[in-house]
């Protein structure tokens, strides 16, 4: 059997703040981001700069000692340069190790949120990831409804991952958003994107 490393990415800061209820100050992200620190956690995302005050505020200073810290997003806009989108913009120049983007890799929200076609939207990720590598940043992209995505359209789906992959990300991330994938699918799917070249 070889032995294989298992990360840790702590959403807290930024899904746990998605939480009714939840209003996290910069001192409470502060402080959070230093017990997972200190728990040994590989990554911690801390929030969405340019997004909010908040997350902007944040991310002005480097908040890990060990882990890598983690800004989330969106790819740049269809129809914009990756140099004149002020998201990316915002994510690139926030003080984090890491940019974890969210893509679309179904089609259908490709034309219905994003009002774009597949082939700007696999541009966006493209240019977004090798942006983030260019500035020094390690790349990570969710691959949002990815499973839903890829009963619909299984090429479509794989050609966003491999397009993230193939632009130098580190991490290509498989979401069950809606969570109604069934493990024999997870199983199954997962096997078609090893196989399709990105490795597991």
């Amino acid at each position: 059997m070889t032995k294989q490393r298992l990360y840790l990415f702590d959403t807290t800061l930024r899904d746990g703040q998605q939480t009714p209820g939840i209003d996290f100050s910069v001192e409470d992200k502060i402080a959070i981001a230093k017990l997972l620190d200190g728990f040994g956690i590989d990554y911690v995302e801390g929030g969405y700069p340019g997004a909010n005050p908040t997350d902007t505020a944040f991310f002005q200073k480097k908040r890990t000692e060990s882990a890598k810290f983690v800004a989330f997003g969106m790819t740049k806009r269809a129809g914009v340069s990756a140099s004149n989108d002020p998201g990316l913009a915002a994510l690139v120049q926030s003080k984090s190790d890491a940019i974890c983007f969210v893509a679309k890799s179904w089609d259908y929200h490709v034309r219905v949120a994003l009002g774009c076609t597949n082939e700007e939207n696999l541009e966006s990720i493209k240019a977004s990831v090798e942006t983030a590598v260019a500035a020094g940043k390690e790349a990570m992209i969710d691959c949002e409804h990815f499973f839903d995505g890829f009963k619909a359209n299984p090429d479509y789906a794989l050609a966003c991952a491999r397009t993230a992959y193939e632009a130098g990300a580190r991490w290509v991330v498989l979401c069950d958003t809606n969570g109604g994938t069934q493990p024999s699918e997870v199983h199954e799917i997962v096997g078609k994107v090893i196989a399709g070249g990105i490795p597991g």
